[in-house]
This record gives structure tokens, sequence and C-alpha cells, in this order.
């Protein structure tokens, strides 16, 4: 499985982002996606995951009500909306996936990685 994220940038605070990450080398369907975020001098967290089909999807308490997670399996994409931005939530992120349709929030139980995008929220 192979994924490329992108859509990062530089927002101001309480502005809005759409990352996407690119899935290519499995059938999308069969695998659940996630997205976490790494800040500097930070560990690397978990920010919301979604399953296969796109039916269920589970969010960090940080970003719960302000980012949604969402998929078009038709397009290979899965999408992460980021809205009422927060200097805070300045980081690097990143999408991975696991054939396992299950939750989880460990970034060891995600074999597969891309190569992280930039967001920059000024304040």
């Amino acid at each position: 499985v192979q994924l490329q994220a992108f859509g990062g940038g530089l927002v101001q605070a309480w502005g809005s982002l759409r990352l996407s990450c690119a899935v290519s080398g499995r059938t999308v369907s069969r695998i659940s996606l996630a997205w976490f975020r790494q800040a500097p001098g930070k560990e690397r967290d978990f920010v919301a995951w979604i399953s296969q089909n796109g039916a269920w999807t589970s969010y960090a308490d940080s970003v719960k009500g302000r980012f949604t997670i969402s998929r078009d399996n038709a397009k290979n994409t899965v999408f992460l909306q980021m809205n009422s931005l927060k200097p805070e939530d300045t980081a690097v992120y990143f999408c991975a996936a696991t054939r396992f349709n299950l939750i989880s929030r460990l970034e060891n139980e995600y074999p597969y990685w891309g190569q992280g995008t930039q967001v920059t929220v000024s304040s």
C-alpha cells in the first residue's frame, strides 16, 4: 500500500484546510485509514480514523467537532477537513493505513504511512 498526503499549508487561526491522502497498491475498500500529526519536539499523535466503508469514525478529543474524516473509495482518497484551526494544530500530518477494520489510536498498529504534509496555523 502506498499513501501520499497533500493539501497542507499556512492558514490563519479559525481558518480551514482540507488534507487529502491518495491510496494505491491495494483495494482501498479493504483498508481502514487514520490521520496522525506530529508537532515539533513532540510525539506523533492520533487525530482521526475511518472504517473501510466509511460508516464509522473516531476522533481525538482535541479535534472533535472541528475536524471531519471522510473517504471516497471510488477515487482511492481519504480526506481530513479541518475547520476552526488553532495554532496548536500546527504539525506535520500523516495518513496511515491498516488492513484491519478496527479502531486504533496506536501508530505501531499501522504498517503503511504516507510522507506527511505540513500544516501551519498562525495566530
